[in-house]
């Protein structure tokens, strides 16, 4: 544990408040094991509950020569705050494909986005399928086909969803249609259609940060508890942030990517809150620089920075998603070939 507190403080801001107060150290004893033979593919997502369980959605993409001795694990996987497994769900033929994003809304429901064939689900916190917007391999495109160009307009259809979230004070429901679309789409809590925002930027709107345009993908979208709506522009290397209606408020730069834009890998992949009823802090998972970034929510202000990449413990491949629990405690799940989520405690 020692060394990595050492490390971290290396990449921590020079002020000596942020130091002391944004340390984390990876705990290599979560999650425990899992069942015998189960192996993770890539995990999309992870996301935290009411009581501190913890989900990760799988990808369920483990390698041929996996599959001759282990068993691929399914789609949802629950674990309790010390790591052990809960639950674990997912009809394989009913889960989105592709799975991309996880959150829970007030009722411990679970939402999920499939980003490979234009759906966004909700499940009980049990596992139960109750809620779905889209149907399945119908795009918003010019032939509702995937390989279609993608709209950016049909109130019905959504084209390659990257996450959900929904509104605590009246159950709306924000998705980032975010690869090939470029719009946050907004839906009533049962699904019908409201209202969206975003488009596709030009080069030169991507290199002064227009509001409302993004470079390429539209990676994340959460709430905050200001009311406001934070969305990750991904190769953009900013989070564009809005009021709930789509009026752009102001853009939280992270230029700590390549010098041009659109950056081809990103900086803003996904984005977390402190548990504070203030939410001081916010975090971002740097996929492109595989790091995580501690920011002054109010300010934009990189405060500190921990994580390499790496397949060691507290390194990072494909660093993807990002979810906070009551404690403080950070949970980072990877897909491509890192596959596994890690947890990192507050050190002080």
């Amino acid at each position: 544990m020692r060394i990595f507190v050492i490390l971290f403080s290396l990449f921590a801001s020079s002020s000596l408040v942020a130091q002391e107060e944004l340390q984390f150290t990876v705990d290599p004893t979560w999650p425990g094991p899992l069942p015998d033979t189960w192996v993770n593919g890539q995990l999309g997502g992870v996301c935290v509950d009411s009581h501190d369980h913890v989900v990760v959605v799988d990808r369920r993409n483990i390698t041929e020569e996996e599959h001759q001795t282990s068993v691929q694990a399914p789609s949802m996987i629950m674990f309790d705050k010390d790591g052990e497994m809960l639950a674990a769900w997912g009809d394989p033929d009913v889960v989105p494909e592709s799975i991309h994003g996880c959150s829970f809304d007030t009722d411990d429901n679970v939402w999920v986005a499939g980003n490979n064939d234009g759906i966004v689900q909700k499940y009980s916190h049990g596992g139960e399928l109750l809620m779905q917007i889209g149907d399945r391999g119908h795009f918003d495109s010019n032939d509702d086909t995937v390989r279609g160009n993608p709209l950016n307009a049909n109130p019905e259809r959504l084209f390659r969803p990257s996450a959900v979230v929904v509104d605590p004070t009246n159950g709306d429901i924000y998705v980032s249609d975010g690869y090939g679309n470029r719009r946050i789409a907004v839906f009533d809590k049962d699904g019908n259609f409201l209202r969206q925002w975003g488009r596709q930027a030009t080069q030169e709107e991507i290199e002064s940060g227009e509001p409302g345009a993004f470079a390429q993908v539209v990676h994340c979208v959460m709430l905050g508890n200001d009311g406001l709506v934070y969305v990750c522009d991904r190769q953009g290397d900013r989070v564009q942030v809005f009021d709930k209606m789509g009026e752009f408020v102001r853009n939280i730069w992270v230029r700590t990517g390549t010098d041009t834009l659109p950056d081809a890998r990103g900086t803003v992949w996904s984005i977390e809150f402190s548990n504070d009823a203030g939410q001081k802090h916010m975090y971002i998972v740097n996929g492109g620089n595989e790091r995580i970034h501690i920011l002054d929510r109010e300010s934009g202000e990189i405060l500190s920075t921990f994580g390499r990449p790496g397949h060691q413990a507290g390194n990072f491949t494909h660093g993807h998603t990002i979810a906070v629990d009551s404690s403080g405690n950070i949970y980072i799940a990877e897909t491509s070939t890192g596959r596994r989520v890690q947890r990192f405690n507050p050190s002080n």
